[in-house]
């Protein structure tokens, strides 16, 4: 969840267009090894947002873990998302949608845009040199990695959990609050700047 699903996680949120969801639930799609791991290797997790957009993070069987598929016509990892006119499909490498028009119609001029990069370590180079934000700044990676913790805890909790996107906290779960942070040695502490 916290590898690949960080990955396809900020692209959900950068087509959600918020910084969290404030619902999580979730389950493991198999039981964890006694012993083994302390993350679920398969699962599916549920988001909710303010706005109504829901979100669903699974693990699938038919991946190796590169994402490629295996033999048998599994599903490659990605994201779809899915609306009233139909759904679009995208991953590392390819797009697909319902509907051929939705990749080739022009989208119209007041369309909100997206920042284009298909090379990630040139686009740091060329961020580095020419000091613009980089495709994904370290608040998007922040935002899609913390989508992936809130569901390892609503899986490993086992119950429905309420979030705070602004605040960062779950509401009136103190439980699920001391999962946020681990404690520390003196004189260490976690101190929020601003």
């Amino acid at each position: 969840m916290t590898d690949w699903g960080a990955h396809h996680n900020d692209i959900a949120l950068w087509g959600i267009g918020l910084d969290g969801p404030v619902k999580i639930s979730g389950k493991p799609l198999v039981e964890m090894i006694p012993g083994g791991y302390t993350a679920f290797s398969e699962y599916e997790a549920h988001y909710t947002y303010a706005n109504g957009v829901t979100h669903t993070a699974r693990s699938i069987v038919s991946e190796n873990p590169a994402g490629a598929p295996l033999p048998g016509g599994g599903q490659r990892d990605g994201i779809k998302f899915e609306g009233t006119n139909g759904w679009v499909w995208v991953n590392r490498e390819e797009i697909a949608a319902s509907d051929d028009d939705l990749l080739s119609t022009p989208l119209p001029a007041g369309a909100t845009r997206l920042y284009v990069s298909d090379d990630h370590m040139g686009n740091f180079f060329e961020c580095m040199r020419t000091r613009k934000p980089t495709v994904c700044p370290a608040a998007v990676g922040h935002r899609s990695v913390s989508v992936c913790h809130l569901g390892n805890l609503a899986i490993r909790l086992g119950r429905e959990l309420e979030w705070d996107p602004v605040r960062e906290k779950f509401v009136h779960d103190q439980e699920a609050n001391t999962w946020l942070a681990r404690p520390m040695r003196a004189p260490y502490d976690y101190s929020i700047a601003g």
